[in-house]
């Protein structure tokens, strides 16, 4: 059924305008009449009078409108708003598709409308209603976004600019940003540039605060997979395969705000949109912690967690694949043990890649890769052989077209295709909707620490307690894993 726009309140708006409260960064924008430009809550320009204020739920809603986006305050920073936690599955495995470049390149909106099951004209209609815009100006918006970002923050040539973004040509990418910004793209550029080949380039992921970068750099230090991932300090590093691209990126907090800077190697710049939608799924960048925390610490089991860490956010995983082959080989071991396994995963499958950093020589290996290898290559790993089946089960699944782990897989359809694969439980089937999908609700009830967490009670009794803690059900667990392993 498709829903409707809930209207925004123009006076709460303008209230946090006036604060400039960052909790509101993102959840709604200000275009200005008099101006003609449309801006953040927390924009520092001066604060226009209540009557010349026009107030959109998403930048494309306030681009549609005629309104430019701020130079200053760049609107293309702003985090997300969660969109799964408050549309339809459809709309909001649609936008995370779009995000991903769905509609960018080669993409058109029959293949995703067909990726989602749905008609061409029932995803249209589905977000103008929900969200107030078509798919393609969704699409455009974020192309658009991405590309005033490279061009701005970066040296990256405005041709690779053009296809990092999404556009399927120069020309077409330079009347984009003149007819969205009344400049070309050459006049964005802060002062002279030079031109020649980098070996990356570096964007900035914006989020809202406060985030626990500690206990998530803590989360990745212990399940980093030797040759694949390696944290050094604050810095996480891995290597990374999109689609045809391959090559490495870096992720560090930005000292000047809340943001993570992360750095990509120039060999991923035509993967660039999916790129920044990963690490923005992996590292829970468009969570409401306000509301999380407000929600969950009524609860009594919870709310001493909450107050100590309001800022904890749910791990997610840069490669959906990589997420499902480690929840098979964590099945009944420990994190460290699991963690060796799948760096001899690595080493025997995976292709071997060159990077500037020491300890990142390996490709996690694809679904294809794992599904084609041979019984016995999986069977020295240290993994059961009934374990090493399932894994293979799951990697044929996925080559064959049977199971879908993308951006467009709805999480309830997931746990149940995951169950009926032999081998595969709830645990396991819960925790790749948690990690692959990012999926807010997501509980694993039959989890042994969070039974014990919750005063050693069974299953059942776990579920009944989290019903209480819905839709953020993988947050209250997140909190409860986080106080008996620190």
């Amino acid at each position: 059924m498709v829903g409707t726009v809930t209207p925004l309140d123009p006076d709460a708006c303008y209230r946090a305008l006036v604060a400039r409260d960052a909790r509101f960064d993102g959840l709604f924008f200000v275009g200005v009449q008099t101006t003609g430009i449309y801006c953040r809550p927390v924009c520092r320009a001066r604060t226009p009078g209540r009557d010349r204020c026009h107030f959109f739920r998403t930048a494309a809603q306030a681009e549609e409108a005629g309104f430019r986006s701020c130079f200053r305050c760049r609107p293309e920073l702003a985090p997300g708003a969660a969109p799964v936690d408050a549309v339809s599955r459809v709309v909001a495995a649609a936008m995370r598709r779009i995000d991903e470049g769905a509609l960018s390149h080669e993409g058109n909106l029959d293949d995703l409308a067909g990726e989602l099951g749905v008609s061409s004209r029932h995803l249209r209609r589905a977000m103008q209603a929900e969200l107030g815009v078509s798919p393609l100006a969704l699409a455009e918006s974020r192309r658009l976004a991405l590309a005033r970002q490279l061009i701005v923050d970066t040296a990256l040539p405005l041709t690779e600019v053009a296809f990092a973004s999404g556009y399927r040509s120069v020309r077409r990418f330079n009347a984009a940003v003149k007819a969205r910004y009344a400049r070309p793209p050459s006049a964005m550029r802060r002062g002279a540039r030079d031109s020649a080949p980098t070996e990356s380039l570096t964007v900035t992921l914006h989020y809202r605060p406060p985030y626990d970068w500690a206990a998530m750099i803590g989360y990745l230090t212990a399940r980093a997979i030797p040759g694949v991932e390696l944290v050094q300090g604050d810095v996480y590093l891995r290597t990374a395969v999109v689609g045809e691209q391959q090559g490495w990126l870096s992720v560090a907090p930005d000292p000047s705000g809340a943001a993570l800077r992360a750095t990509v190697s120039s060999s991923l710049a035509g993967a660039l949109m999916p790129v920044v939608a990963r690490l923005r799924r992996l590292f829970d960048l468009d969570a409401q912690p306000e509301a999380i925390a407000a929600h969950l610490g009524r609860d009594p089991r919870l709310a001493a967690h909450v107050r100590a860490r309001p800022g904890l956010r749910l791990a997610g995983a840069f490669d959906p694949f990589e997420a499902a082959a480690r929840a098979v080989l964590g099945q009944q071991i420990s994190v460290t043990a699991a963690r060796t396994i799948a760096g001899r995963l690595a080493e025997r499958l995976g292709a071997p890649i060159a990077t500037p950093h020491p300890g990142l020589s390996r490709l996690f290996p694809g679904p294809a890769a794992i599904a084609g290898a041979p019984a016995q290559a999986l069977a020295t790993l240290g993994v059961p052989a009934r374990r090493a089946d399932t894994l293979r089960t799951i990697a044929a699944a996925v080559t064959g077209g049977r199971l879908s782990l993308d951006g467009g897989a709805e999480p309830a359809r997931l746990i149940d295709e995951m169950r009926s694969l032999p081998g595969v439980g709830p645990w396991t089937a819960h925790y790749l909707a948690m990690r692959a999908l990012g999926w807010p609700d997501a509980f694993p009830e039959d989890d042994l620490g969070l039974r014990r967490a919750l005063g050693d009670v069974s299953g059942t009794a776990a579920r009944a307690i989290a019903e209480r803690w819905r839709p953020w059900r993988a947050y209250g667990a997140t909190h409860l894993w986080r106080a008996i392993k620190p």
